[in-house]
């Protein structure tokens, strides 16, 4: 590990719904009561114990130098926030909108759930399934992307969640950014810029957004490398071919149930979809919905997520140069112990893990093979 140490210090420096689609009035539920629930809650001497493991972790001096001062406060909150508000997410009946009380607020102002999201206070639960989201926000943060939403796994006691969301099952909790951008249009708001494949690439070719070119879009040409290379190691289709042109899907994917596969004759009529940016800075895109496909085997990556794509850059490269990205990762990931615990600790994460060092390694041979540059920060 002591090798890996200057590359540490290197990464150091470098599923997001619409807020206004949520009738947050009608469907939000608050604890009025804060006393305990009555009994039936599964587990919950070892939740606590999870939880109070969790605050020890975060309040250690042992935080890794990729996650900065901000993150570890959000995943606090995240970690060990109170459950004091919820709402559905209309067309996502797995996932809850849930608001958290913060650390020192008044009890008696019981701020409405809009209020809580606003004020970066809000958090989405997701399926046990989509765990994987935890890992891709380390993998983010490891490679010095910053651009994945801050995520943990938790294990839930409140009375005023649904029963199936206490069942004593580890589930992924992703922090809601409140200035996520997102199109009027009700039939694409889960895009900030309508986008079209085919545009897309377009846009790639001319390499615009570079300081001697005319901008596009307003997202820095740079932030499609740093996408392409997430997606790819990862393996999200969602964003860059979510109709599984580039590989060979199997027949459970959604977009063979879907039959969107059958768009892929057609690229013109191929969409973008998730792509993002924040008021706070929309030059750079922000990722959701990072559950990758971790099972698939070499033999499948889709390569059409790396295609237009002429350079990468020089931090992430060195990264995945190192050799340290295990390591660097199982550093990471041990500051979230309910992850670590459900996924088998070490040695339950080294498939994973090598597959993931088995990608980088094929990527970088992609970039060999194919002359790309790599570009500076």
């Amino acid at each position: 590990m002591a090798a890996c140490g200057g590359i540490e210090q290197l990464s150091h420096h470098k599923q997001q719904y619409n807020i206004s689609n949520l009738t947050i009035a009608a469907e939000e539920t608050r604890l009025e009561n804060h006393g305990s629930s009555s009994g039936g809650s599964v587990g919950k001497a070892s939740v606590q114990l999870g939880e109070e493991t969790a605050a020890a972790v975060w309040t250690s001096k042992q935080v890794p130098p990729w996650l900065t001062e901000q993150d570890v406060q959000t995943l606090q909150l995240l970690t060990q926030g109170e459950v004091v508000g919820k709402a559905r997410v209309p067309g996502h009946g797995q996932v809850l909108l849930v608001g958290f009380s913060s650390e020192g607020a008044l009890q008696d102002a019981a701020p409405g759930l809009s209020q809580l999201c606003s004020q970066g206070l809000c958090g989405l639960i997701k399926r046990p399934r989509d765990l994987s989201e935890v890992l891709s926000f380390h993998v983010d943060r490891v490679l010095g992307l910053r651009r994945s939403l801050p995520a943990v796994a938790r294990r839930f006691h409140s009375p005023l969640l649904p029963y199936r969301y206490t069942d004593g099952s580890a589930r992924p909790v992703i922090w809601w950014a409140p200035d996520v951008q997102h199109l009027g249009d009700p039939e694409d708001n889960q895009n900030s810029l309508a986008l079209g494949w085919l545009q897309y690439q377009a846009l790639l070719a001319r390499g615009c957004g570079r300081p001697s070119h005319a901008p596009c879009l307003g997202i820095h040409h740079a932030e499609w490398a740093r996408l392409a290379v997430f997606d790819f190691l990862l393996q999200v289709h969602d964003r860059l071919d979510r109709y599984c042109c580039g590989f060979e899907p199997e027949p459970s994917d959604p977009c063979v149930e879907e039959r969107l596969r059958e768009k892929c004759r057609n690229p013109g009529e191929l969409r973008l979809v998730h792509i993002l940016v924040r008021s706070s800075d929309p030059t750079r895109l922000v990722y959701i919905d990072n559950a990758g496909h971790l099972q698939h085997p070499e033999h499948k990556l889709n390569f059409r997520l790396l295609e237009g794509i002429d350079g990468f850059p020089e931090p992430v490269m060195k990264v995945l140069e190192s050799g340290c990205l295990q390591n660097m990762l199982l550093k990471s990931l041990q500051m979230d112990p309910v992850f670590w615990e459900s996924q088998g600790g070490r040695q339950g994460l080294q498939q994973v893990l090598q597959t993931l060092e088995q990608r980088a390694q094929v990527l970088l041979h992609h970039i060999r093979t194919h002359n790309l540059t790599i570009f500076p920060e």
